[in-house]
């Protein structure tokens, strides 16, 4: 601290010698040794102002987005600079109001710098930095590990395919997770749906059920909604309709953290959750991340500088594609840079501090997701420089995570995963010159407009920032005027959506799904005109005579009923049958499902939207992620069998929490004792305490089990090993859920409350063995 004092005087001094408005003397001049002395309190009345005052501050500004309270942080600063200046004791100090935010953020980016590298040789001061950026002040003893439960934390990487994590370890890119491999850890690759997208994985592994999401934006008849993943609204209606099909609140439902994630899976503590993030009030933690790190003023200026060289490192990268004549290449103009800069830069930070604050404050479970690769994939591509660097800082966020566990009040284990890969290729529009949407209007016998209009990406980072700067306006997230422009202008012309290299075709003013010969009868050249292009793989159509049928350009048709992985559907991999199978019962699947060609030896594929890194439908690398865990935890799958889907991925992880006494309420699984085989219908619920929990139930009577809210967390966290917080709450840290509830059928509870369900099974015992860590590099 003295040091960072010094260096702060220093650095004062020095900038009143460079800035003409910023002064340390009074008009007629001092002593170089009163100077110094007024340098010395203003640095340490800044640094104390800093520490007591910016907190607060902060906080009263949690509902403001970080893109705002990051700009707004330079301004904060400089006021606390000039009040700095007003109270030294010789009053003659002074500076103008826009030379203190400069000389603010030098001040602060400088004693940041100091502190962080002292802390390198420094392990004390180094766990003090940490403990003061998440609000913990006592370390985890040697000893208190001994008989601790471990947690764990699921750490995302959006859009790393199980190809490209092994290239990267053998590349010496991700020296973290090599590591780990060295170490003992599995590497597992699993297949996805036919929706290879984060909507459909994420809900299907956080909230055990993606049924019904047929690609990453849809149609749906019934209730003449666009529903798009990434939407706020749509989120949190998938959110309501997996926790009614499966009566579960989720993964994260019992002390558990969800950070940066599409859908909370039933955690209390969330932040950058889109399914939480339309909603204000008390229970709304979405912003609650944002405090966890600009609680500390070098936050600000070191995330801001970052965000500022991202924005300008996308711009040489992009004119360095252009000029070499790179291919494939996409427009990455416009607010792209920005968009970029938001994901790999301020999301990412954000998300990090959050999940080293929860492991700090001993939560159970966190589940958080990092989508910088997927964004950077989306416009330069799934393999190549561009994509090589976010995958190095992906890594060093891992260790820091990694080096955090050192210091938390319990061992954890941390798992990685993916929800999804990516698959190169050139977009179907510059290739054949036209979009999906004008092949479909041609098709149907509809005019197609001579100048071609873009069919914009709809990556995930693009729509959270709008969604930020939209809730930092306060203005509400509108999604009719989305969806009006997505919708034909007449009823009888079709609605065709993208979802990578999956478009979705369907006949508004039709109630049902069409089939073949209705559309046949409708327009007779449109169905021929899919299947028989260059750039489609294969067509999906229900029909009156066979069910449903799979139409391919080589003439095959197929009944769905007969399906097999050979025919049309060889170049797409093993599963692909079962996945096409599965999305033909979806009650909201497209009048026509159309799957883009797949280079046999590349794997390339034709996205429907400006992406040449693409994923949503078969294809490719994108249906093949990856599950990495360490070895105290059993294998996902038995040797020799497939991990298919990710609502298997659900049931993997809900077994590993409950080998670690984690949080569960576990998804009924089909063939297994005592439950039905109808998929998504628990016959039996299990508990969601941990063994040993506290539990109040008289026999016939209530469960009563803690589901502290967030504004009863302890500033400590919660002693190890307990659910939430202390023994001795209060009655009103509980909830009421009848042990003779009719099995089988939904808890209604809030979708951000734990779903507590009869106890009638034991969960497992815990597992002994080391937290996984990192090796020290």
């Amino acid at each position: 601290m003295t040091v960072v004092w010094a260096v702060s005087t220093l650095t004062l001094l020095l900038l009143a010698g460079l800035l003409p408005d910023f002064q340390l003397q009074s008009p007629d001049g001092d002593s170089l040794t009163r100077t110094a002395i007024t340098a010395a309190w203003a640095a340490g009345a800044f640094g104390l102002l800093g520490a007591l005052v910016w907190p607060l501050l902060v906080r009263a500004l949690l509902l403001v987005p970080a893109l705002v309270l990051g700009l707004f942080g330079f301004f904060l600063n400089g006021s606390l600079l000039l009040l700095a200046l007003w109270v030294t004791p010789e009053g003659d100090a002074a500076a103008d109001p826009e030379t203190a935010v400069v000389v603010a953020a030098v001040m602060s980016a400088v004693a940041s710098a100091t502190s962080t590298g002292l802390a390198v040789r420094d392990d004390d001061a180094y766990r003090r930095r940490l403990y003061r950026l998440t609000g913990r002040t006592r370390p985890r003893a040697p000893g208190d590990s001994a008989d601790a439960v471990p947690g764990t934390v699921f750490l995302q990487l959006d859009g790393v395919g199980h190809r490209v994590l092994r290239d990267a370890v053998a590349d010496g890119l991700m020296p973290t997770v090599a590591s780990w491999l060295e170490a003992g850890h599995r590497l597992t690759p699993w297949r996805t749906d036919w929706s290879s997208q984060t909507g459909a994985s994420q809900l299907g592994i956080l909230h055990g059920s993606n049924e019904d999401v047929p690609a990453f934006r849809w149609y749906e008849k019934d209730t003449g909604r666009v529903m798009v993943s990434n939407r706020p609204a749509s989120a949190v209606e998938l959110q309501r309709r997996a926790v009614r099909r499966t009566g579960d609140g989720g993964l994260l439902t019992h002390d558990g953290a969800s950070r940066g994630n599409l859908f909370s899976g039933g955690a209390e503590q969330v932040a950058l959750v889109l399914s939480v993030a339309a909603r204000r009030g008390r229970r709304n933690r979405s912003r609650a991340g944002y405090f966890a790190y600009f609680s500390d003023p070098a936050n600000a200026v070191r995330t801001a500088g970052s965000f500022v060289t991202e924005c300008v490192r996308e711009m040489c990268q992009s004119a360095r594609a252009r000029l070499r004549r790179e291919t494939p290449r996409i427009s990455r103009g416009g607010t792209y840079p920005l968009v970029r800069a938001f994901a790999t830069v301020l999301e990412r930070d954000v998300v990090v501090s959050a999940v080293m604050g929860d492991m700090l404050a001993g939560r159970t479970a966190v589940y958080a997701d990092l989508v910088a690769y997927d964004e950077v994939a989306h416009h330069s591509g799934p393999h190549g420089r561009d994509t090589d660097q976010v995958l190095r800082r992906l890594d060093r966020s891992i260790a820091l995570i990694a080096d955090v566990a050192e210091h938390a009040p319990r061992p954890y284990r941390i798992v990685l995963l993916s929800d999804h890969g990516q698959s190169p290729g050139e977009t179907f529009e510059a290739v054949y010159g036209l979009t999906l949407k004008d092949l479909v209007r041609a098709g149907c016998g509809l005019p197609v407009p001579r100048r071609v209009r873009r069919t914009r990406s709809g990556s995930e980072a693009r729509d959270a920032a709008r969604d930020a700067l939209r809730s930092a306006l306060h203005r509400p997230v509108d999604e009719g005027d989305e969806t009006a422009r997505e919708l034909p202008a007449r009823p009888s012309e079709p609605v065709v959506l993208a979802s990578g290299n999956l478009g979705l075709v369907s006949f508004p003013d039709v109630p049902h799904r069409m089939t073949r010969e209705e559309i046949d009868r409708r327009h007779p050249a449109l169905l021929r005109t899919l299947a028989h292009h260059p750039g489609v793989g294969f067509v999906l159509v229900a029909s009156a005579e066979h069910g449903s049928v799979v139409l391919a350009g080589d003439g095959a048709e197929v009944p769905v009923a007969e399906l097999t992985d050979d025919g049309p559907l060889a170049v797409f991999g093993s599963g692909a049958a079962r996945a096409v199978r599965r999305t033909d019962g979806f009650p909201h699947v497209a009048d026509i499902m159309v799957n883009s060609m797949c280079d046999p030896e590349t794997g390339a594929v034709h996205a429907f939207e400006e992406q040449i890194g693409s994923h949503g439908g078969l294809g490719g690398e994108q249906s093949e992620p990856f599950l990495l865990s360490p070895p105290e935890l059993s294998p996902p799958v038995g040797e020799g069998e497939e991990l298919v889907g990710a609502e298997q991925v659900h049931r993997v992880l809900r077994r590993w929490l409950r080998e670690s006494s984690g949080p569960q309420v576990p998804v009924g699984e089909a063939g297994a004792p005592g439950v039905p085989d109808a998929p998504g219908v628990p016959a039996r619920a299990e508990s969601s305490l941990p063994a040993g929990g506290p539990v109040d139930a008289p026999a016939g009577g209530p469960v009563r089990a803690p589901v502290g809210g967030p504004d009863g967390e302890t500033e400590g966290g919660p002693a190890v090993g307990s659910p939430r917080g202390s023994a001795d709450e209060s009655t009103d840290g509980f909830v009421d859920a009848p042990v003779d509830a009719p099995l089988g059928e939904p808890v209604n509870q809030p979708l951000d409350e734990p779903v507590d369900v009869p106890l009638d099974e034991p969960v497992g015992r815990p597992v002994p063995g080391p937290a996984v860590r990192d090796e020290k590099r």
